[in-house]
């Protein structure tokens, strides 16, 4: 399996880092290349780490996948070249997912013209965004795991976290990552209650925590502003674009993965897309049972993500391709 690290300027100032993984020996060229983009207050590494196995990343190239994934101006090995903190969704969404597949396409080792987006948490909605905004998209399907377009349900301590879209916009957050370090053993011996609205420790290995918050990331106080006043409305207004209005207009392939106990985008939440939107080839994945509780971040680093996640999900973007291989 091979990884290699391509730097791409999303032309407003950020050079973007982008990661593409695939393994030789069983790349099917065939299949468009997969990429995935990470949610809000963090970074792509959780994509390519597992405490208990395969990550995402290596378990799609190990079933002939190339994937890429991306981090987004202010995540993880991105930098700055004049580009400041003041950006929004639609900046994100627009500017920096439209280099980032551009790039992927025009260096991909299949040979495709399309790219199968994987949009995790906040990465899902700003894949819609970019679809609701842009009818020339090269998305060949699409993927939400875990992803609010309209806030159906709103968890309460999100609702208060984010009561106040001008203190939610005033506030410059600095050292998460050390801050989760330190919290995430404590909740999870001592409040394993509060945690759960994110993890579930019973099937995450959170002894793994000082890997676990490589992927956090400062949040940003003018995306936080938005948010508020995004839950505050409920609909995702982007440009003027009623996002959740644009659903039915979208038509790819589109398979909505949502955790039953997913206290940060509830299951309410996160199932809207897949009753809006207006592709005909849609599926739903739902995680998570009375038995086996799943939250937000167990779609990814549970010892259940390979079996209801990553194989499900493997093989639903295989069988988009049966020619292929």
């Amino acid at each position: 399996m091979k990884t290699i690290e391509h730097e791409i300027p999303n032309g407003d100032g950020w050079i973007l880092s982008v990661h593409q993984t695939w393994d030789e020996a069983r790349l099917v060229k065939g299949r468009d290349p997969v990429l995935i983009v990470p949610g809000y207050g963090m970074n792509s590494f959780i994509f390519s780490y597992h405490p208990r196995g395969l990550s995402l990343e290596g378990y799609l190239a190990e079933a002939g996948f190339e994937v890429w994934r991306a981090d987004l101006r202010a995540q993880g090995g991105s930098r700055s070249v004049g580009g400041g903190e003041d950006f929004t969704m639609a900046d994100l969404a627009m500017a920096d997912v439209s280099a980032v597949v551009s790039a992927v396409t025009a260096r991909t080792r299949t040979g495709r013209d399309k790219v199968s987006l994987i949009g995790a948490s906040l990465g899902g909605t700003l894949m819609f965004i970019h679809a609701a905004l842009n009818p020339d998209h090269r998305f060949g399907a699409m993927v939400s795991i875990g992803s609010p377009v309209r806030w159906v349900k709103v968890h309460p301590l999100l609702a208060i976290a984010f009561k106040s879209p001008e203190l939610a916009g005033s506030l410059r957050l600095r050292g998460t990552r050390r801050i989760a370090g330190l919290a995430l053993p404590l909740l999870a011996r001592y409040l394993p209650w509060v945690l759960s609205i994110y993890m579930n420790p019973e099937i995450t290995d959170t002894s793994a925590a000082r890997e676990l918050v490589k992927t956090v990331e400062d949040p940003n106080r003018h995306v936080n502003r938005e948010i508020a006043r995004w839950f505050a409305s409920r609909d995702l207004v982007v440009r003027g674009v009623n996002v959740s209005d644009a659903l039915p207009g979208i038509v790819v392939p589109f398979l909505c993965v949502l955790a039953s106990n997913d206290g940060i985008v509830p299951r309410e939440t996160a199932l809207y897309a897949y009753e809006r939107i207006g592709s005909r080839n849609r599926s739903l994945l739902e995680v998570g049972t009375t038995e086996i509780a799943m939250a937000h971040a167990d779609l990814f680093v549970s010892t259940e993500a390979h079996e209801r996640v990553f194989r499900p999900l493997a093989s639903w973007l295989a069988a988009l391709h049966p020619e292929a291989g």
